[in-house]
């Protein structure tokens, strides 16, 4: 017989038991971090994906913030602003968050045009029988759509900036799309209203009473979104028995967009 007592096998199960459960947690954590590690990963694309998406969204409620991530107009070697023409510096006409400039030639093949900040100059030719000196406002209306009006006395004419190129919008019937100051009897004035969070072309037309009063109507003209179309939209009465003296009446005998007025916060004709 043996001098050394037999081990007890009634320990030996509890251990062997304990072990198994260890590699098991390790086993355990060590699964559940492998898995972990993709997942996280693989949720931070989407995660990326949704910021974009709500950028884009934040885009398209707020235009003026899409303008600014533009690059600007090509640059245009060789052609400028004409030598003699009057400049007036306006907003930012192409997107790339500069101020650009608006400016008038005179002469019987008057212009207005456009050079931007990035080098790109654009115009076309102002034709009107008016023989009132032309003179400009440029302003943003309906959010993203830079445009332009040139009041020559009689009539006011438009034109769409959009895409790096000076476009006078077709009305219903085909023709350039124009404003009345008081020679047909439809209108008096141009401006741009506010409309929410947004400014709207808008012709106005402000109508003297027999008592001096004026009555003052707006009709919104609403852009396509390529600037080549411009059509009339909602007609309203914004003021009655108002002063001549009032701002609603004065306004309505101006071209405008905004705070900028034709005449002093633009290009002018040059004599």
């Amino acid at each position: 017989m043996s001098d050394t007592a037999p081990r007890p096998r009634g320990r030996t199960l509890p251990i062997l038991a304990l072990v198994v459960v260890v590699l098991l947690v390790l086993t355990a954590v060590l699964v559940w971090r492998a898995v972990d590690s993709p997942a996280t990963s693989a949720s931070a694309s989407p995660s990326a994906t949704a910021t974009g998406s709500a950028s884009a969204s934040t885009s398209a409620a707020t235009p003026t913030a899409t303008r600014t991530m533009s690059t600007g107009c090509p640059a245009t070697p060789g052609v400028g602003t004409p030598s003699g023409a009057n400049v007036h510096q306006v907003i930012d006409v192409d997107g790339d968050g500069l101020a650009d400039q608006a400016w008038i030639t005179g002469g019987s093949d008057r212009t207005f045009g456009i050079t931007t900040a990035s080098g790109a100059t654009f115009s076309t030719a102002i034709t009107s029988a008016s023989p009132v000196p032309a003179s400009a406002v440029v302003g943003l209306v309906q959010g993203d759509q830079p445009i332009a009006l040139v009041d020559v006395g009689r009539e006011a004419l438009l034109f769409s900036l959009d895409g790096c190129q000076v476009t006078a919008p077709a009305d219903a019937q085909g023709t350039a799309y124009t404003f009345d100051r008081g020679l047909a009897g439809e209108g008096t004035g141009v401006g741009c209203s506010e409309d929410g969070s947004t400014l709207r072309l808008a012709g106005l037309n402000a109508v003297q009473a027999t008592d001096g009063t004026y009555t003052v109507t707006r009709t919104y003209v609403d852009l396509s979104s390529d600037g080549r179309t411009a059509t009339n939209g909602a007609k309203s009465t914004v003021a009655t028995n108002a002063a001549a003296t009032e701002a609603v009446v004065t306004t309505a005998q101006e071209v405008s967009c905004g705070d900028a007025v034709a005449g002093v916060d633009g290009p002018v004709e040059p004599s």
